[in-house]
């Protein structure tokens, strides 16, 4: 069992490329400061972000809708990297090392959501859970 979000291996791999991606737009013209550069940092931060922040959440559900806004910000995050590469203001190997993070990082996403979508429909997940966590998720299926 994690016990610290940082042990996720996609919220490892996303907060190394916060790094990279910062380095890269550092180097992007000074007029793109308030553009692109903001933006896809804006997007890149809110990845590893919105991991810790659901893992911090109560239950699975809030966990899982972070984890979908996170992944939602994978997908604007490539979009805008694309539109750099077109721009030229990324390139060459630079450039597909960001595109083949982004995409290892969208597959990680994506099985970790899977995971808990069919663990938290697994009624014999409820027998792990604390009585004060069973009982909210009691009341929550109830309504």
């Amino acid at each position: 069992m994690l016990k610290k979000y940082e042990e996720l291996n996609v919220w490892q791999k996303s907060y190394e490329l916060c790094l990279k991606v910062y380095a890269i737009t550092a180097k992007f013209p000074k007029e793109e400061r308030y553009g692109l550069t903001s933006q896809i940092r804006r997007s890149v931060v809110s990845i590893p972000s919105n991991i810790a922040e659901g893992y911090g959440r109560r239950t699975t559900a809030d966990y899982i809708r972070m984890l979908y806004m996170s992944y939602g910000s994978v997908c604007e995050l490539e979009t805008q990297i694309l539109l750099a590469g077109d721009l030229k203001l990324v390139e060459g190997d630079e450039l597909a090392a960001i595109k083949t993070d982004i995409a290892a990082i969208e597959r990680m996403l994506k099985a970790l959501i899977k995971s808990l979508e069919n663990k938290s429909l697994n009624p014999r997940t409820l027998e792990s859970l604390d009585p004060l966590l069973q009982l909210n998720w009691r009341r929550t299926e109830i309504n």
